[in-house]
């Protein structure tokens, strides 16, 4: 992964978010700002933040089965692994926050919201979806299967 690219689109998009959320927002302003020349590019907006939603939901579920989990075997690691957990369902909601807010938006109004529209083009729009795939669990294991 190219981290210069990527830590230059970070600063090209401005926001307070995480890192994901600002990647995110600069992908979604790509496929907004071309759906106009290629119509596929609707659906794939909407099945990025569908997919990202139901990424935030699989996480968040992972941390409150695994706190469950650690509820039963183990009492001294407690408290740090409530804290993670705390934190772990705090950018959760944060992020469903952020994608519902991308939901309930209008295309044609998310467009305006855009404070650059020249931010991201193809090639960082790329680099983007690269980045982000990389993120996912499939893609951090990927070694793991390769060498069993």
């Amino acid at each position: 992964m190219d981290q210069g690219s990527i830590a230059r689109i970070l600063k090209q998009v401005s926001g307070g978010e995480d890192e994901i959320q600002q990647l995110q927002k600069a992908l979604l302003d790509y496929l907004d700002e071309n759906t106009e020349t290629d119509a596929s590019l609707v659906f794939s907006r909407k099945f990025y933040i569908a997919q990202w939603f139901r990424d935030t939901t699989m996480e968040t579920e992972k941390a409150i089965k695994s706190q469950k989990d650690e509820d039963s075997s183990e009492g001294a690691h407690h408290a740090k692994d409530v804290e993670t957990t705390g934190q772990i369902m705090h950018r959760a909601e944060s992020r469903k926050m952020f994608l519902r807010s991308i939901i309930k938006t209008a295309p044609s109004q998310f467009s305006t919201l855009k404070l650059n529209s020249d931010t991201v083009d193809y090639e960082d729009a790329c680099l983007i979806v690269r980045y982000l795939a990389s993120m996912r669990p499939f893609a951090q294991s990927f070694d793991i299967y390769l060498t069993q």
